[in-house]
């Protein structure tokens, strides 16, 4: 039987914590409430709990805050919501008079810090109606065990468009998200060094620099009156052209390539067999899911008959678990656009380790090849100039003209205001890597994500201090690796801390991929003692990514943004 979500990581973590923080503060034995949710709240509790679980809390139905509704006198209602005028004013409209109330009374819980404006308006419009008016300093999204996001995908626009008008937006942004980051620590009880990626871009200094205020104003003062110092853990903050070529790369890892290729929606894949439609959840309370997401798909191919008769003689229900293989049976079938073309021109080397001499010879079949869409000559023509770490604006213009994309040309050239060289005004050197050749890979998967590098090292202590500098000027005890500095002396709750493990948590500004996310999986399997948790503002796909950076030189207007004001 698949574990229950409260076993999953951090989602148990955010479960208990709101469990503890909001339903136990208002639980009244007996007693049924109605609770009211806003856009993020609703896919908060939708990443950690189910509609049982609330039952078993007292919640007798669940509403959308922004719609209209019937008015229930006889019963209280909680409201769980942001902290945002949106969300504030559809409270107040609920409790515009004694005799127009919806609700018997209301407990409001503000998933982070509620402006005095905000709360001020609250006040004094409805106090009498209000029982609990609380933050509970959860603005996050657990999306799996060891992945969270801030689900704000407008900080890819706001932090890398090039247009000085958007200098304002991209400070509130960076406030938003350092509050966000500050509520990922604390629900993990987490005090880390702050450390970022010091080049080419300033994006990930600014926003640890505020991380790190943020940090010390909430530690400052605990509920027992006491300093909280910095704990066994820390934080990286990177921005997203730190590995250009894991955004557009062709994964054959089951989940990765799933959302790559298929139109999923809100984890849910939707198909047709034997004439009726069918879905395909992909969530963490499927174990087989949990099982096969990071698998190569030619191993999940082979396994899932396998899985499927070992998972259907200990359960009843198989009906959630054919859909999978449904799924990568589909898979299967796709156009094969995933050839050792382009797993080469992102390694520089074919499988045998040879170094590729011409770059274009390799890149030339997959562009004249008719059925390739744009998206993927696109990715393919990127691949080549990361490759080679840029190229000149004369052979640029002629790729563009020779595979007719003029109109996505952006999808290519605004690159560079991610800091990723695209025509550089003089060659630059490219990064080095781990040399990986005698681990064990499929001959078309050898690309590995360049965050991989950075978690191994980190938890090694073997980050260059220069490259990754530290905004505390004495960072906490770092003890990934099981190492304790000796300048340093080990504080009493240190052999809790160790039991406990360490923890590396990782923010990367402009979204992450789904095999970004596999690595702090593997790194922390292979690493016992420490347990990386990663998250972004968004999770990206290769496609959608390209939408994005098609539009960072277009005005704010032209932006089309899904976001709940």
């Amino acid at each position: 039987m698949a574990p229950p979500v409260t076993e999953r990581g951090l989602k148990s973590v955010v479960w208990q914590k709101i469990k503890a923080t909001v339903f136990d503060d208002c639980k009244k034995e007996g007693e049924w409430k109605i609770m009211l949710l806003d856009e993020f709240t609703t896919k908060l509790l939708a990443s950690c709990c189910k509609m049982t679980d609330l039952l078993a809390e007292g919640i007798t139905v669940v509403e959308n805050i922004y719609k209209n509704r019937e008015p229930v006198r006889q019963m209280k209602a909680l409201y769980f919501i942001s902290p945002t005028s949106k969300s504030v004013d559809c409270f107040l409209r609920d409790f515009a008079s004694k005799s127009e109330n919806k609700y018997k009374a209301a407990y409001i819980y503000f998933t982070d810090f509620c402006p005095d404006s905000l709360f001020n308006k609250i006040k004094a419009s409805c106090s009498k109606s209000i029982r609990r008016c609380k933050e509970i300093n959860i603005s996050f999204i657990p999306l799996e065990s060891q992945v969270y996001t801030l689900d704000v995908p407008d900080a890819f626009y706001y932090c890398y468009s090039p247009d000085p008008s958007n200098a304002n937006g991209k400070d509130a942004i960076m406030e938003e998200m350092a509050e966000q980051i500050v509520t990922v620590c604390a629900t993990l009880d987490e005090n880390p060094g702050v450390r970022y990626k010091s080049k080419p871009l300033d994006n990930a200094s600014k926003l640890a620099q505020l991380v790190e205020k943020k940090l010390e104003n909430y530690y400052k003062i605990d509920e027992k009156s006491l300093i909280k110092g910095k704990t066994h853990s820390q934080l990286i903050i990177i921005d997203r052209g730190f590995d250009p070529v894991s955004t557009v790369l062709h994964e054959l890892t089951f989940q990765a390539m799933a959302y790559d290729l298929l139109p999923i929606e809100n984890d849910t894949y939707k198909y047709k067999t034997d004439g009726k439609e069918k879905e395909a959840i992909l969530e963490e309370d499927d174990d087989l899911w949990v099982r096969i997401r990071h698998r190569h798909i030619a191993v999940v191919l082979e396994e899932i008959p396998k899985l499927m008769k070992e998972i259907s003689s200990t359960k009843k229900a198989t009906e959630g678990k054919t859909s999978l293989s449904a799924l990568a049976q589909l898979m299967k079938k796709m156009p094969h656009f995933r050839k050792q073309i382009t797993k080469d021109l992102a390694l520089g080397t074919d499988a045998e380790g040879q170094k590729v001499k011409d770059s274009m010879r390799v890149l030339l079949p997959v562009l004249l090849n008719k059925n390739h869409d744009n998206y993927d000559k696109i990715r393919a023509i990127l691949l080549y100039i990361f490759s080679i770490n840029g190229t000149t604006e004369e052979n640029l213009d002629r790729l563009i003209q020779n595979v007719k994309i003029e109109n996505d040309s952006d999808m290519i050239r605004n690159w560079s205001y991610l800091g990723v060289p695209i025509v550089p005004p003089s060659q630059q050197s490219k990064p080095l890597r781990k040399d990986r050749s005698t681990e064990e890979t499929f001959q078309l998967s050898r690309w590995t994500p360049f965050i991989k590098d950075i978690l191994e090292d980190a938890i090694d202590n073997r980050l260059d201090s220069k490259e990754w500098p530290y905004c505390s000027q004495y960072p906490a005890v770092w003890n990934g690796s099981g190492a304790v500095s000796a300048r340093q002396k080990p504080r009493t709750n240190y052999l809790e801390d160790r039991k406990n493990g360490s923890k590396l948590i990782v923010f990367v500004i402009g979204g992450i991929t789904y095999s970004e996310m596999r690595c702090a999986y593997e790194v922390s399997q292979a690493h016992k003692s420490c347990e990386v948790i990663i998250g972004s503002t968004h999770i990206l796909t290769p496609r959608k990514l390209l939408d994005d950076i098609k539009m960072l030189n277009k005005p704010k207007d032209k932006v089309s943004f899904i976001k709940d004001e």
